[in-house]
């Protein structure tokens, strides 16, 4: 069995994708293959999302905010917007979830904080139900 592939979209990929991408790595290790993209990529990664995840022991510093493609649409097994709205193409046959979360972008580390809290809970369901 080939390990499944997953694809965190959010609009500026610089903070919600990027968080759940740092979790995904660390918690599946190996086991899942990673993705993240952005419908409107931003410059660099949110400087916040850095620091709330470097509390939790995951470095995330050097991604780099990457421009969504069909190519990694097609590619994933399961694909998870975070408000990406109708940029996100679907495809037949993807597992599509889409997480409502705040966006961390222009807020402080106490707002920040949370919303990685949530994405860590969501991603330790998802790597669960994708490696049993």
């Amino acid at each position: 069995m080939s390990k499944p592939t997953v694809l965190f979209v959010c609009v500026h990929n610089a903070g919600r994708s990027q968080m759940a991408a740092g979790y995904l790595q660390h918690l599946a290790g190996d086991r899942i293959e990673v993705l993240s993209a952005g419908s409107q990529p931003a410059d660099q990664v949110n400087q916040v999302a850095v620091a709330a995840m470097a509390e939790d022991g995951i470095d995330i510093a050097a991604a780099q905010p990457k421009l969504l493609s069909d190519s990694a649409v097609q590619q994933a097994d399961v694909v998870v917007t975070m408000g990406c709205g109708d940029a996100c193409p679907f495809y037949p046959g993807t597992r599509y979830e889409d997480w409502v979360l705040d966006d961390p972008a222009g807020q402080g580390i106490d707002v920040v904080r949370p919303i990685r809290d949530e994405i860590r809970r969501r991603v330790e369901v998802l790597v669960e139900e994708l490696t049993r």
